[in-house]
Parts: structure tokens; C-alpha cells; sequence
């Protein structure tokens, strides 16, 4: 018997460290680190990190169902000179929705903060051949520090509150710019291309803005030369908090129509925005336009003037509509009513 147990207990032995000899030889394969997106701050709400660089990135963009009203609506919303649009009927009203993706990459470096930014809309409506068929750029740039290169607004586009006024012509060129920002005031120069502007070839254009904020008062102060036309135009804007709201008030003079402005001599213009709660503001504004447009060279006698209300209202966080209301009132011609009603998906 003792010689069995002896044998017996050998062998569990020899067994177990067989085992465990065994155990020790498979080796589990370690798992690859997980790289998460990380959220960067540094640019300000809505940028996160691409993984393995220090480049911030931001996607945005709204979805936008919008119905017109007014003379000839659809015909004036849609080039008709386009061929495309040869021989379409015109409305009073039109009704489009819309699409704007934009991609905001950011990232320090010893020159300053490196941008590349694009924007695209895509543009649905009924009065195209096939419906959906109107994509464009809205905007494509490079800035490093001051220095800007691309297609992109200019300051020219920068409007009052509400939707009553008209402030610039063409608004967005392919340009070379410079911007100084120094806090409560700015400064800025832009080389436009005019290619498509008017009746002339391509030609180059030179733009030039002053700013300065003060509290709750900013004012502006632009100018731009056209040198295909040799004309040009300067524009002032005040803006100024006050009670309840903001109070902005513009002025336009030109030497005679350019790309930068043709409508009128000069006009002035101004809008009020009452903010009655925190969801709900009304703007109410007008404009008058002396001495109106008589050709592509020159102005001629007649004024026109227009009074509007715009309301906003946020139905919840990312989700908005707008109204507004025109009357416009032309001296040589018919007066009449014009605007919209918008919905509109921030994201």
C-alpha cells in the first residue's frame, strides 16, 4: 500500500507541474491602446482633436425650409439669365429648402492660429431642371494669423438686423487679405478679384475697413476702388446696445455703380431689434436709396424707399423661424410687398 501511494502522489505531482509548465507558455497578446477623441477648447465650443494630431476640427451647418413672397419671386431667386432657366415661368412665390456643411480645421504654430475652412450649400427647388441641382461653394479659404487667402465674404456683406436692408453688391470674391486685430479696434485690407462682376473683364479691386468697439457701441468704416470702372464707395455702420436691444444705423455713398456697390447714389438705412424675451425679438427698419441706378455707368433721379419688420422666434435649442415683412415703394415703378418665412436646424 505504500509503495501505491507513493506512485499514486508521483504522478499527481508530476502532473501538476506538467500543467503548469503548460500555463505558463500560452501568453495573451496585449490589447492595442484605444486613442479616443479627445475635445479641444482652444478655439472655442465644438472642436475636438483629429486623432494623432494636434489639428482641431469642427463640423456645422444648418438645414433650412424657407417660402418667398413677391413680385416675380421665383424669377428673381434663380439667375434667369443662366440658359438653364431660359424660358421658365415666373411666380409670385417660391418655396426652397437648403443644405450649408461647413468644416473649420484649426491649429497653433509660431506664426499664429493656422485655419482652412469650407463651406458648401445645396439647394433644392422646383423651378430647376431637376430639383435639386443648385450646389455652391459658399465659402473656401486659408488663414495664418492675419493673412487670409481664398473665396470668402467680404466685409461688404455685413448687414443690419432684420431683413430689410440692402448694404452691399457683390459680396464674395476670391481675395488676398490682411486683418489686425488689436481688441476694441481693427483694421483690415483685401485685394478682391472682380472677375463676373459687371460688364467689364476681369479686373482687381483694393478694400479697406477701420473698427472699433467700445462697450456695448461698435462702428465701421469701409471703403473699396473699383479699377475696372475707376469708381468707388464708403460705407459707415454704427451699432449701439441700448435699452431693451440694439439700435444700428448705415450710410452708403459712390462715385457711380461699381462691383462694391451700384444700387444708388447713396442710400441710409436703419433697424431696431427689440428683444422681448429671451426666445422672441422683432426688428422693425427702413432704408432710403437716393438717386437709384439709370445704367451700368451711372445714377439717375429717382428714390426709392422701403419699411420692414423681421420676428424671430427659438422654438427650442438648434431649432428657429423667422418672418418678415417688406413694402417697397420705387419712383418709377409699382410698390409692392415682399418676404418670407423660414425654418431653420442649427447644428
Amino acid at each position: 500500500m505504500n509503495i501505491k501511494s507513493l506512485l499514486l502522489g508521483s504522478a499527481a505531482a508530476l502532473a501538476a507541474v506538467s500543467g503548469a509548465q503548460a500555463a505558463d507558455a500560452i501568453v495573451a497578446a496585449e490589447p492595442e491602446p484605444m486613442e479616443y477623441v479627445r475635445v479641444c477648447d482652444a478655439f472655442g465650443t465644438g472642436y475636438f482633436y483629429i486623432p494623432g494630431t494636434e489639428t482641431c476640427l469642427k463640423i456645422g451647418g444648418f438645414i433650412r425650409i424657407q417660402g418667398e413672397f413677391g413680385r416675380d419671386e421665383a424669377d428673381d431667386r434663380w439667375n434667369q439669365d443662366d440658359p438653364q432657366y431660359v424660358g421658365q415661368s415666373t411666380s409670385d412665390w417660391d418655396m426652397f429648402s437648403r443644405a450649408y456643411i461647413s468644416i473649420d480645421a484649426k491649429s497653433d504654430t509660431e506664426y499664429g492660429t493656422l485655419t482652412g475652412f469650407f463651406a458648401a450649400e445645396f439647394n433644392a427647388d422646383n423651378d430647376t431642371d431637376d430639383g435639386d441641382s443648385l450646389i455652391d461653394v459658399d465659402e473656401a479659404y486659408i488663414q495664418l494669423g492675419g493673412f487670409k487667402a481664398g473665396f470668402f465674404y467680404s466685409w461688404w456683406d455685413k448687414g443690419l438686423n432684420g431683413e430689410t436692408d440692402s448694404l452691399g453688391n457683390v459680396t464674395e470674391f476670391n481675395s488676398l487679405a490682411y486683418i489686425y486685430d488689436g481688441g476694441t479696434f481693427q483694421a483690415g485690407i483685401s485685394v478682391d478679384e472682380l472677375e463676373g462682376t459687371s460688364t467689364k473683364a476681369n479686373g482687381v479691386g483694393v478694400t479697406g475697413i477701420v473698427s472699433a468697439t467700445l462697450g456695448g457701441v461698435a462702428f465701421d468704416l469701409l471703403g473699396s476702388y473699383d479699377t475696372e470702372w475707376e469708381e468707388g464707395a464708403v460705407r459707415g455702420l454704427l451699432s449701439a446696445d441700448l435699452g431693451p436691444g440694439t439700435l444700428q444705423v448705415a450710410g452708403i455713398w459712390a462715385s457711380n455703380p461699381n462691383a462694391y456697390w451700384a444700387d444708388s447714389e447713396w442710400t441710409v438705412a436703419a433697424s431696431y431689434r427689440f428683444n422681448a424675451s429671451d426666445k422672441f425679438a422683432i426688428t422693425p427698419a427702413a432704408q432710403y436709396w437716393g438717386s437709384l441706378q439709370d445704367s451700368n455707368t451711372s445714377f439717375g433721379n429717382d428714390d426709392q424707399w422701403r419699411v420692414g419688420i423681421t420676428t424671430d422666434y427659438d422654438i427650442t435649442e438648434g431649432l428657429a423661424t423667422r418672418f418678415t415683412i417688406n413694402y417697397t415703394d420705387p419712383d418709377d415703378g409699382d410698390e409692392y410687398v415682399s418676404g418670407f418665412l423660414r425654418l431653420q436646424r442649427d447644428f
